[in-house]
């Protein structure tokens, strides 16, 4: 049964005229009687009484139009809600991060605007690596990119024509070790008469291991590492150094409180802490209006195009 069948039962009811329902319905007469015959044999039951004048309802046509009613109500509601959730989404920005962001950092940086900006998680990109978000920005697969960036410019060879940058944050990659009986850490950058030293890597392609790489030369010293694991996600990383099976770096905010209770202990002094940048990107051809609305209210002067 077509819903425009219910709403031209309706109009008769309400007018209790063929010719004048078929002009609300912007139909012909003859096409709109045809529909309510229709209606009636779909039904299995005589909903007008054609004998008087004006029209009236057969005790089945006065149930019948109750949930008629009732149907077409639902319908408009449904349609209500429905474009609600339309224009809610269409203002919806995408944002694409690293797990350890979209953990440690995105929630305290949304908390401190009001409104909040509708920013969603697209959780699809927390496996990609640095040259997938910034091709996604250009696909318009996600409207920003928040990403860790090095604080020494020049280190990463990406390209990122046609994007801008805003600074949000800064952070700094630690290098952790499990301790070991004494409270020091089981696999130790300064101990160099230990080597190799067992490493939890980060994918080569990722900017956390370049800007790590990129320290370690700077410091004029590259240790030997065994490199027992890559990984891109920083969890993996902790979980498989909190196992006892080498050192790693990882985010300080995300081990505060691990090296607060000494469940991990740095694994050097602070020259092999690797200092970055947390930065929001956004493709400047994204169409997309509240881009620009939250690019506004973001208070930090230094835009620059990277």
């Amino acid at each position: 049964m077509e819903l425009r069948w219910l709403e031209d039962f309706i109009a008769l009811a309400r007018t209790r005229h063929f010719s004048r329902a078929a002009e609300t319905q912007n139909v012909t007469q003859p096409t709109f009687s045809r529909r309510i015959k229709l209606l009636e044999e779909e039904m299995g039951a005589t909903l007008i009484n054609r004998q008087t004048l004006p029209l009236s309802l057969t005790p089945a046509g006065e149930e019948f139009l109750a949930l008629c009613e009732d149907v077409t109500r639902r319908v408009d509601t449904a349609r209500e809600r429905l474009g609600q959730l339309a224009e809610a989404d269409a203002s919806r920005l995408r944002l694409a991060a690293p797990q350890s962001l979209l953990a440690n950092f995105l929630p305290d940086w949304l908390a401190g605007f009001d409104p909040a900006p509708p920013v969603m998680p697209y959780l699809r990109a927390t496996g990609w690596l640095a040259d997938d978000y910034f091709r996604a920005l250009e696909r318009q697969e996600c409207d920003l990119v928040l990403c860790y960036w090095p604080a020494t410019p020049g280190t990463l060879p990406l390209e990122t024509a046609g994007l801008e940058a805003r600074v949000l944050g800064r952070e700094r990659l630690v290098p952790v070790s499990l301790p070991d009986a004494e409270g020091r850490p089981r696999f130790s950058l300064e101990d160099t008469g230990r080597r190799p030293l067992p490493l939890i890597a980060y994918h080569p392609r990722g900017v956390i291991d370049q800007c790590i790489r990129a320290h370690l030369q700077s410091l004029g010293q590259m240790p030997t590492f065994s490199v027992l694991n890559e990984s891109i996600q920083s969890g993996n990383i902790r979980e498989l150094v909190g196992l006892g099976y080498g050192l790693g770096w990882l985010p300080a905010r995300s081990i505060q409180a691990a090296l607060s209770s000494g469940t991990l202990v740095p694994a050097g002094g602070t020259r092999w802490q690797v200092p970055l940048e947390i930065r929001l990107f956004r493709y400047r051809e994204n169409p997309h209006p509240a881009v620009d609305a939250l690019w506004q209210r973001i208070p930090d002067a230094r835009a620059d195009a990277t």
